[in-house]
């Protein structure tokens, strides 16, 4: 019974079915860097469209006043995007808000879970920073997956021993790497989360408790107490991970208000003064073969979508991290890079 014939990829990258440039587009990119893609994409597309399209915008401004209905629009989109950012401020900050009662319950859960932590790494006080917090415990797994080989390495069958050999040396490599990765990590980045994101401990715990299973009569004491306290360890990590992804969103979600606040000024600046300001029959040449003032209503309306193209990107990243770890422990819901079958009993 093979344990790498259907083992994914260490990271997420690998452990994805979607393109790299997709994967990239999604969780690695800069989320300001693809609202700029994404403005790109749309002011080439409204001039594209306008080069090609065999009526001329100028007809249209001569039978009808297009443009004057269009920025109207934007108007009412934009102060309702803003009282829609509002909205989501105010529910993440509800999570914040609560009784003495309530706040006692949240610090001691928090201190109680750091108590554990400080027993797995065997350390008096566990970092106080998240990325040094999650090292911590990426450390203890990888000292005690060491712990797991020592105890299985004598007086026990070649065919166990084996497998523990492969295990412990998949962790180790991987724990090495995520502990690099983690090094110059600052909270509020991506950074922490994609490091823990990439350390596939669900994988871990599944491969750990299908050795214990399957090697069950070959378990001394010893073993099983060194079986404990690696599990401890991935476990720990799992609830770390959850912890730092939903302190993570908050943190997204609160960026992305303020974000679209700064934006969405200018953006309404823009097209009010489209609507009271401009005279497309003031406007005279071409650039490209397009009229002039085809560049301004593009460009102007650009700037008006900016905000929806901003909430657009950081959504994007929210919703694919959650869709990926919707699931805490030893539950794969999602294609992978793997077999497509998992050797289970």
């Amino acid at each position: 019974m093979s344990d790498d014939g259907s083992q994914p990829g260490d990271t997420m990258a690998e452990r994805s079915t979607s393109p790299t440039a997709k994967h990239w587009l999604l969780l690695n990119a800069n989320r300001w860097l693809v609202t700029a893609a994404l403005a790109l994409f749309v002011f080439v597309g409204l001039l594209a469209v306008a080069r090609f399209s065999p009526v001329s915008l100028q007809a249209l401004v001569g039978a009808r006043d297009p443009i004057e209905t269009v920025f109207q629009a934007l108007v009412t989109a934009l102060i309702t995007g803003v009282t829609l950012v509002i909205t989501i401020n105010s529910l993440v900050l509800s999570q914040e808000l609560g009784a003495v009662e309530d706040q006692r319950e949240r610090f001691s859960g928090a201190m109680d879970f750091r108590e554990d932590v400080e027993s797995s790494i065997d350390a008096p006080i566990s970092p106080p920073e998240p990325a040094s917090f999650v090292r911590a415990i990426v450390a203890a797994s990888e000292e005690r997956a060491n712990d797991f080989r020592a105890a299985v390495s004598d007086g026990h069958d070649e065919e166990f021993a084996d497998r523990v050999d492969d295990f412990v040396d998949n962790v180790t490599t991987h724990a090495d790497s995520i502990r690099g990765d983690l090094e110059d990590a600052q909270f509020g980045t991506y950074d922490v989360l994609k490091a823990a994101l990439d350390y596939n401990y669900s994988w871990k715990i599944f491969r750990l408790r299908r050795i214990r299973n399957a090697h069950a009569d070959s378990f001394t004491e010893e073993t099983h107490a060194a079986y404990d306290d690696l599990l401890e360890s991935l476990e720990l990590f799992g609830l770390a991970r959850e912890h730092f992804k939903t302190l993570y969103f908050q943190w997204e979600l609160i960026n992305l208000s303020r974000a679209m606040m700064y934006v969405a000024v200018p953006a309404l600046v823009v097209t009010m003064s489209m609507i009271l300001f401009f005279e497309p029959n003031v406007v005279r040449g071409t650039a490209l073969g397009i009229d002039a003032f085809v560049w301004i209503v593009a460009a102007a309306a650009t700037v008006a979508v900016v905000p929806f193209l901003l909430l657009i990107s950081f959504i994007l990243r929210i919703a694919t991290v959650a869709k990926r770890t919707l699931a805490i422990g030893p539950f794969i819901l999602r294609e992978s890079s793997r077999g497509e079958e998992i050797d289970w009993e």
